[in-house]
């Protein structure tokens, strides 16, 4: 975290923002609870069949073998102490177990305000990730922070990439430098961060290459364009932010592990939960990579990239309002 925002919203307060998120999260909730009444009727108290069906249940939803344990062992553990004595007890035991696994990697990302201009976001991710869509709505989240915003269209390569960032410029009133497609990523990017320090803008969101298919050519590029910003200032922050399709479940982890060892990952953006049951692979990412989730995607309108908080999170996977 790289300090406060200018406008300090570290909890969303508007009021249909925690309705959307459970809307988002409906497919990977059903795959958690469709069918499972019988399990949780009046009568009924806690027991290993129940915490067996919930073990399955989470697997189901992708949270992952490692995190599943720790959150059945603490179930199993508070069974034996007869601290679940009622379904309530057993939900409210769940929530905050899941709560205390996504803790450490809820950090949404702030621009500090006395920060050397630019602050630099390098967006990266495998094309279909949802990368270019996530700039344009970071890009209105941080307008509504404040920030003045600029974008640079540093994914060269395609020319479909350099339309689409500019016409996430044109739908958020952002500026954009782009050069011809082909040309040199660094050279953009470098234009973009004289732009944005002539007209004193507070925010550089720059899209990149995503091409794991060849990790060295990947890996030079970013080299490249990491030691053009050094040149440029050595003092700018610098948030290497990739965005990953949650729908791809276990190989979004996988991906992530491969992009960390080529760059090294400043923080994670998780795209596309509205439209999969596999939304506890947050859980999975969360364990085993420990980096920071800045942002979680539940929807296709501007509003629905939003920080990720992990007792709103949990609260709209359980239904169980904070």
């Amino acid at each position: 975290m790289f300090g406060l925002n200018k406008k300090s919203a570290t909890k969303d307060n508007q009021p249909g923002m925690l309705a959307r998120l459970r809307q988002g999260l409906a497919k990977t909730r059903s795959s958690l609870f469709s069918g499972i009444e019988e399990f949780f009727g009046p009568q009924r108290t806690p027991d290993p069949v129940l915490l067996d069906e919930i073990e399955a249940r989470l697997l189901m939803a992708d949270i992952g073998v490692e995190s599943t344990a720790r959150i059945i062992e603490a179930l199993t553990n508070a069974m034996r102490r007869h601290e679940l004595n009622e379904i309530d007890q057993l939900l409210d035991t769940l929530k905050s177990r899941m709560v205390e696994l996504l803790v450490p990697v809820s950090k949404p990302l702030f621009i500090p305000g006395n920060n050397s201009k630019p602050f630099v976001v390098l967006v990266i991710g495998v094309n279909g990730s949802g990368k270019t869509t996530t700039i344009g709505k970071m890009t209105r989240y941080f307008q509504d922070q404040g920030n003045s915003v600029l974008l640079a269209a540093g994914d060269t390569y395609r020319a479909a990439a350099i339309e689409q960032i500019q016409h996430w410029g044109e739908t958020t009133n952002a500026p954009v430098i782009t050069q011809k497609s082909g040309a040199d990523p660094a050279a953009v990017i470098f234009d973009a961060l004289q732009s944005a320090r002539a007209n004193s803008i507070d925010l550089v969101i720059a899209d990149t290459a995503g091409r794991l298919h060849n990790k060295n050519n990947l890996m030079q590029e970013l080299g490249k364009i990491r030691r053009t910003i050094t040149k440029f200032d050595p003092s700018l922050p610098v948030e290497v932010l990739l965005v990953l399709d949650a729908g791809t479940g276990q190989n979004a982890l996988a991906q992530a592990q491969q992009f960390n060892e080529v760059i090294g990952i400043t923080g994670l953006a998780l795209t596309k939960l509205d439209g999969t049951a596999k939304g506890g692979v947050v859980f999975s990412i969360a364990h085993t990579l420990h980096i920071p989730i800045r942002f979680i995607g539940v929807g296709e309108k501007l509003q629905d990239l939003r920080p990720f908080q992990a007792d709103d999170f949990v609260a709209a996977l359980l239904d169980i309002r904070p």
